[in-house]
Formats: C-alpha cells, structure tokens, sequence
C-alpha cells in the first residue's frame, strides 16, 4: 500500500472509531494493540457467494460491503472498520460452520491439507475516503484421526467459525505451519488494520 500517512501533528479528522463487526475476538485484537473502538456497529449483509466468486474476491467484496453499510449508518463523521475472514480449499469455500454435518465435513477436508485464510480489510475515514485490500495466508494440518476429529466435534468449538475451528483454541494442536498472518486467521490481521488505519488519518497510540 502507499504509503500517504498524513502529518498526525496537523490532522483534523474526528478520531472515532467505529468497528463493523459484533465478533469480541475483532474487539480482543484491536485492544491488543491500544486500538478501542468508540462503537460497535455490525453490518447486516447477506454473506452468501455470488454465481462462481471464488474466495479471495468474496473476502474483499464482503469486507468492502460491510463497511459501506456501516458507513451509511453513522449520524457523525467517523472512520469504519470492517472485516471479513473466508477460508477455502483450493477454490472450494468452506462455510461457517453452524451444524454438525458442516463442522464433521470441514474437518475431514482439512485434515492432513493445506489450505488458506483470505481477510478481507476496508477501512473508510471521515473524509469519505474508503480502502480495502485482502491478506492471505496459508495454514497446514496435521491428518487428524477419527478421535480427534470426534473430540473436536464435541467441544463445539466450531460453532460459527469459518471453515469450522478456531486457531485459538484446541485446533493449535492441529496445526504444523502457518506462512503469513496468525492474527488474521483468528480475526484481523493486526499489522495490516495498524497501518491502513494510519495511512487514513486514524492517530493510533503508537503513532502519537
């Protein structure tokens, strides 16, 4: 991204900050970094994949829609952010899983594969201007047996959660590599969320 960060000394923009999102594992990250959000405002959008949108395009479409939607919500200037994880294997996009069929069908594809998390990022400021770009990354598992795959179905982890575990939780015993960003597999990938919203105009804690 270029880098157009304005001079914080000398901006004006009004620096609240409104996150798209109801996931309190979103809110968790951004705390991580000294970035709280003023308000929390999901969007409200249909997730479903176009006619053949493969998953990277949907990522950033979702994460670009969101933050328009939140963006129209809002009674006074402020800067959004919104977020949207898709997880695939090769050009399949695996849901978020919300029964049992989803959950045991998710595990079994990703056992012993590799297979990648695309975040989609927008980010929109005061001033109307709105970025969004896309981070993958890829992240391998081992092949699970059939008791791990069962006790995991048990623990009902995966409720909810794109492509059906959480990296977070008892999955980090799945997993053998990870090429890119860990926190955007959990959520929101910090550096990336860190430098848009600077480049924006949003004066972070570590930019003061």
């Amino acid at each position: 991204m270029t880098d157009n960060t304005p001079d914080i000394q000398t901006s004006n923009l009004p620096q609240r900050l409104v996150l798209a999102s109801a996931s309190p594992r979103r809110r968790d990250l951004l705390n991580q970094i000294c970035i709280h959000p003023d308000i929390i405002q999901p969007a409200d959008l249909d997730e479903t994949p176009l006619e053949g949108e493969l998953p990277r395009p949907l990522a950033k479409r979702l994460a670009h829609e969101k933050c328009r939607e939140v963006l129209g919500m809002l009674k006074e200037p402020a800067f959004v952010l919104a977020a949207d994880t898709v997880v695939s294997v090769g050009r399949r996009i695996l849901p978020k899983t919300e029964n049992l069929e989803e959950a045991k069908a998710c595990l079994k594809l990703l056992s012993g594969r590799t297979h990648r998390v695309f975040t989609g990022l927008s980010i929109a400021s005061p001033d109307g201007k709105q970025s969004t770009k896309v981070i993958e990354t890829r992240v391998s598992f081992k092949r699970l047996s059939q008791t791990e795959q069962s006790r995991y179905i048990e623990s009902l982890e995966w409720q909810g959660k794109a492509g059906g575990y959480a990296i977070q939780g008892l999955a980090a015993a799945f997993v053998i590599n990870v090429s890119g960003s860990y926190s955007s597999i959990v959520g929101l990938p910090l550096y990336e969320t860190n430098s848009m919203l600077e480049g924006m105009g949003y004066i972070t804690k570590h930019a003061k």
